[in-house]
């Protein structure tokens, strides 16, 4: 057997496990069996939660050895699987240990997904362990602060301010399109560079809020990712001297996160409750209540439409609000997911009213927000990422 054989008979041994007798043969070294062990404990067939036959029996009820098979995890596969892996950890074996051991919760590699499942179980979570739950939230909020946060702030200025500019230079405010189009002359053909002579930006002081942002969040439980997102939407937004923003938040009951938010988005997500049922018109009702000027008012709503109050009574305040020149939005979904699950019907109806009703990744956020507030067709947004 030559040695690329070889290796392809340990990559398949690897994937099919130790119920594999035709590959029992295999040769792996010590690393290929750490991985094989960390797999098996998770993946081989096994008697119940925390234990197994074989290899699979690696876990058992102690944290030392959890926090043992974390690091293990964490050390041989690549961030994407191992955010896999742990969450195939919880569904299949019930090692709910990841989230209330504080030794093995620091072990956890921070992902969206482990925030979703922190945020359904939050009431489950022991006092010893809240702080180590807090922090791996803290993590990733604030590595989705950092992808949204100065794209967002420029969109917003930008579309508020786009006719006027200021000599005082601040990075943040700084208007690319204008500077780009004014230096196209100073491109450098050898270095392939665009060497600025001048730049402009925009004008970022503002005497009154200019703009009214609502937020209006379902809290069903397939909405994790997308509360996630919107609680560090709302948090830049309310951080944004022009802009009034509220956050709602509702299942059978609405909820004001406002405040929460705006002092901390992580505060935010502990205070939402995932699951229940859903009464979307009570909450758009509430919010119809925050609109003092309805023509300088962005109303987004995120849900799955799935909804289990008076649906009659949804479809007539989102157009009252819509008519009376709001600018009303509906997000199925605001994930980096795919095809997100939601009331197809309900949605074909929103969108005959006018309403643009589709899905949006993150990065997609300050495109949109800039063009509804300019004012501009979202027509092509929702072409783009109907689903």
């Amino acid at each position: 057997m030559t040695e690329e054989q070889q290796k392809n008979m340990t990559r398949w041994r690897l994937i099919l496990g130790t119920d594999s007798k035709a590959l029992s043969g295999a040769a792996m070294g010590e690393r290929e069996s750490l991985m094989d062990a960390a797999l098996a404990a998770i993946y081989d067939d096994t008697s119940g939660a925390g234990s197994a036959a074989g290899k699979g029996a690696g876990l058992g009820n102690s944290a030392p050895k959890l926090a043992k098979w974390l690091t293990d995890v964490r050390t041989f596969f690549p961030q994407d699987v191992v955010s896999v892996i742990q969450s195939d950890a919880i569904e299949r074996k019930g090692l709910t240990k990841l989230l209330f051991e504080p030794e093995t919760l620091k072990n956890v590699k921070p992902d969206i997904s482990m925030v979703g499942t922190l945020m359904a179980l939050k009431g489950q979570i022991p006092e010893k362990s809240k702080e180590s739950a807090r922090q791996l939230v803290r993590e990733v909020v604030d590595e989705i602060m950092k992808r949204l946060e100065q794209d967002l702030r420029r969109a917003v200025t930008g579309a508020l301010n786009k006719k006027l500019h200021t000599p005082i230079p601040n990075f943040s405010s700084t208007d690319w399109k204008q500077t780009i189009n004014r230096n196209l002359k100073n491109y450098d053909r050898e270095s392939k560079r665009l060497i600025p002579e001048k730049f402009y930006f925009f004008e970022r002081s503002q005497k009154q809020k200019s703009w009214t942002v609502i937020l209006d969040i379902d809290q069903s439980g397939s909405m994790a990712d997308s509360i996630i997102y919107s609680s560090v939407m709302g948090s830049i937004f309310a951080s944004m001297p022009a802009l009034d923003t509220h956050v709602v938040a509702f299942d059978t009951e609405v909820t004001d996160l406002t405040e929460l938010c705006r002092n901390d988005p992580v505060d935010m997500l502990f205070g939402v409750q995932l699951g229940g049922g859903t009464d979307i018109n009570k909450s758009v009702s509430y919010c119809q209540e925050l609109i003092t000027n309805p023509r300088k008012t962005m109303f987004i709503l995120i849900s799955d439409l799935y909804e289990g109050g008076v649906r009659k009574g949804l479809l007539r305040r989102l157009l009252e609000m819509h008519e009376e020149g709001v600018k009303v939005i509906t997000l199925l979904a605001l994930s980096d997911a795919g095809k997100p699950d939601y009331d197809v019907n309900l949605g074909k109806e929103i969108s005959k009213l006018g309403i643009a009703c589709f899905a949006c990744t993150p990065d997609r956020l300050p495109d949109l927000v800039a063009a509804a507030i300019k004012g501009s067709d979202l027509t092509a947004f929702e072409q783009k990422d109907k689903v």
